[in-house]
């Protein structure tokens, strides 16, 4: 489905989400090329915040460079192997943001309730193992729709009430087994969101339980702001997710649920590099060494 049918609106939607796509890409590369150049920032909550926008750079891949070809091109066909691979890179960058959201959560929680076991508890292998864990629990939930849908009859000429291939919207084109499909589908759905809320509402229960324990508040202040940019992210992820959710069920329209929709495939990816860029310090430090390195170079190079 096309977010719009007005033939004056498909070159200004073609730069809109061509820009957004190019934003986006560049943000997160940008957040990436500072972690991995400073070794400042070689710490596990950049490590975690580096595989984040990896993740995000792959979520938006997955869904806007199709649809800008679709505009370009004013076809809006998609294969029955594209349709469930897109699916499939879909929901496993989506589950893998939820993860390392909480994994992240998690680091602040030792971060600020053990302070002195820190680096002893958060080290490369604990990284690594949860970074792991967040890849094999994204790609189990992305087959186990796959097997879902693949038992299904091979669909052929049908539409999709969206601007991608939604989970959603593959499973409900299907009208057998609704019962067991959605045991399922509830089930898995509710494990993996479940798991991932309840351990950021955790670590961040046991964090402001902490926080209150200090007596200043500049120290309060001090210890809760190297949790504002992962708590701004945390809010924007789930509080797009959820919205989209409860207006989808609210309403009937596909167009609505379409253009909700993009709140948490491009809105979401893209602003992520921009919080924590303008709310972190360090980060923002990275950048401006960065950008000087890049003068240096194109100096030299240009001397040369």
């Amino acid at each position: 489905m096309s977010l719009s049918e007005n033939p004056e609106l498909q070159p200004v939607l073609f730069v809109l989400f061509l820009s957004f796509y190019m934003v986006t890409v560049l943000g997160n590369l940008l957040i990436i090329l500072a972690v991995s150049s400073d070794f400042h920032l070689h710490t596990p909550m950049y490590f975690f915040l580096s595989n984040l926008s990896w993740s995000d750079i792959c979520l938006i891949s997955t869904t806007v460079p199709k649809m800008i070809w679709n505009i370009r091109t004013q076809s809006r066909i998609i294969s029955y192997v594209g349709c469930l691979t897109q699916m499939s890179m879909f929901i496993v960058f989506g589950c893998m943001d939820s993860m390392l959201l909480t994994a992240m959560a998690y680091d602040r929680f030792v971060a600020i309730c053990h302070p002195l076991r820190y680096k002893i508890i958060m080290n490369p292998n604990i990284c690594a193992f949860l970074l792991l864990v967040s890849v094999l629990a994204s790609v189990v939930d992305s087959q186990v729709h796959n097997l879902i849908v693949l038992q299904f009859t091979y669909f052929n000429d049908m539409e999709i009430s969206n601007f991608f291939c939604d989970p959603s919207q593959l499973l409900n084109l299907n009208c057998s087994e609704m019962f067991t499909k959605n045991i399922v589908i509830h089930f898995i759905g509710v494990f993996f969101g479940l798991f991932s809320t309840s351990g950021i509402i955790f670590s961040y229960y046991k964090i402001i339980s902490s926080i209150l324990t200090i007596p200043s508040t500049d120290g309060k202040y001090k210890a809760f702001s190297t949790c504002g940019s992962h708590l701004s992210v945390v809010c924007l992820f789930y509080g797009t997710s959820i919205g989209v959710y409860i207006g989808s069920t609210a309403s009937n329209s596909p167009e609505n649920c379409a253009i909700a929709s993009l709140m948490y495939t491009v809105v979401t990816p893209m602003l992520n590099p921009f919080i924590y860029s303008l709310r972190n310090r360090d980060i923002k430090t990275a950048l401006w060494q960065l950008q000087g390195r890049a003068m240096q170079f194109y100096k030299s190079f240009h001397h040369f």
